[in-house]
C-alpha cells in the first residue's frame, strides 16, 4: 500500500478519471511548484476501479469550471489543520467564458479579439458546448 503523509493546509484532488490527472496536473503548473505536491496514477478504487488523486500541500486558487470540464466527477476536499472543511463535487459548468476558443473562421469572436468566447452547455451526455454567437459546436475536451 502507498503511504503519502497528510497535508495540514492544502487541496486534494479525487476521483479524477484514470489518465486524465496528467492534464490537471500541468494546467496547474505543478511540476514548477514550491511547495510538495503528490501526483497518484492508477490508483485502486472501489467505485472506479482505478483513479489518479492529487494532493497540494498549499492552498491555491483552482477555476472549477475548467476541472469540470476536464472530468465532471472529480471532488476537490479542501483541508485545514489536517481536516477536510470542504468537499466540492463538481459537475460540467453551464457557461464558461475564455475557456473554450471558437473555430469557425466567421464567428465575431475570430475578428473581434476583445469579445469573449462564451460558450453554453449543449449536451451533457456528450459533453458539448455551443458559442454564443455563432452556435458552433465544441467538445469540452478541447478547453485551452
Amino acid at each position: 500500500m502507498l503511504n503519502i503523509a497528510k497535508i495540514k493546509n492544502g487541496i486534494v484532488i479525487d476521483h479524477i478519471k484514470a489518465g486524465l490527472g496528467i492534464r490537471i496536473f500541468n494546467w496547474l503548473g505543478l511540476s514548477k511548484a514550491p511547495y510538495t505536491v503528490a501526483f497518484v496514477v492508477n490508483a485502486s478504487s472501489e467505485h472506479m476501479g482505478q483513479k489518479d488523486i492529487i494532493k497540494i500541500d498549499n492552498t491555491i486558487a483552482i477555476n472549477f469550471d475548467i476541472l469540470g470540464l476536464i472530468d465532471p466527477n472529480i471532488t476537490v476536499n479542501i483541508i485545514e489543520n489536517e481536516l477536510i472543511t470542504r468537499k466540492i463535487k463538481l459537475q460540467l459548468p453551464e457557461r464558461v467564458e475564455n475557456i473554450l476558443i471558437c473555430k469557425n473562421p466567421r464567428c465575431i469572436t475570430s475578428t473581434e479579439s476583445y469579445i469573449p468566447h462564451i460558450f453554453h452547455l449543449e449536451n451533457s451526455v456528450e459533453r458539448t458546448y455551443r458559442c454564443e454567437y455563432c452556435d458552433e459546436i465544441r467538445s469540452a475536451g478541447d478547453f485551452r
